[in-house]
């Protein structure tokens, strides 16, 4: 702060070493008030405070749950996650430095591989699904935003998959995306929800979808198959 109050913005040194797009990227860095933050309480990332406003809202996370978290690098759902007494498993494609209490799998998602360490590591019970995730961007919003959809709905498979009754799923999505996944949404979950907290970055289009208490599956038995 200057001496009369105001906030003073921090500049960058050397700026003419970097990009021009670095120089943004930078000066939007070393002046967000949630990158200090984070750095300031020890989380990897500043998405933390993004987790923390829904969960604190919604009760998301309590002690003894099992809590999946799909795309965690570098990390800070997962800290957070396991913060509150959660036994957490983060899986992820890239390595991970190591967090305390997490156990971290290298892989996607999606395989055999993944499946079978999730499966040794948790059993059958996942109480949480978390998905920071974000397919990558090509500037041209359609493209994008169908493979937000694509990348969200393989989330919200898992989650069918692996969510016990009375679990949730929370996946970020890009404005768009989000109402053919939450219609899909509704399919698994009693109530769906589209959540942008307050940490977003005003000139990001990302929101998350938030399904709570997954109902229970049907089962094969309860279909009433071809009437005569």
């Amino acid at each position: 702060m200057s001496s009369d109050g105001s906030r003073t913005r921090v500049r960058l040194k050397d700026a003419r070493a970097h990009s021009s797009s670095s120089q943004r990227w930078l000066n939007r860095q070393l002046n967000d008030p949630y990158v200090k933050r984070a750095k300031a309480l020890g989380y990897r990332a500043r998405s933390v405070f993004k987790l923390e406003e829904i969960e604190k809202r919604f009760g998301l996370i309590r002690p003894g749950q099992v809590v999946v978290d799909l795309g965690a690098a570098p990390g800070s759902w997962s800290q957070y996650a396991v913060k509150k007494g959660a036994t957490v498993v983060a899986v992820d494609l890239q390595p991970m430095e190591p967090i305390p209490g997490v156990k971290i799998i290298e892989g996607d998602f999606l395989s055999e591989e993944t499946e079978r360490a999730l499966s040794e590591s948790v059993g059958a019970r996942v109480d949480l699904v978390l998905s920071d995730m974000a397919a990558s961007s090509t500037g041209r919003k359609l493209v994008d935003r169908l493979r937000a959809e694509q990348l969200g709905e393989a989330v919200l498979v898992f989650a069918d998959i692996h969510v016990v009754p009375g679990g949730s799923v929370l996946i970020k999505l890009v404005r768009g995306a989000e109402a053919v996944l939450q219609k899909q949404a509704k399919d698994i979950f009693k109530s769906v929800r589209i959540i942008r907290p307050d940490a977003t970055r005003s000139d990001s289009s990302e929101c998350f979808l938030l399904g709570l208490e997954r109902l229970p599956p049907t089962s094969a038995s309860d279909d009433p198959g071809p009437s005569d």
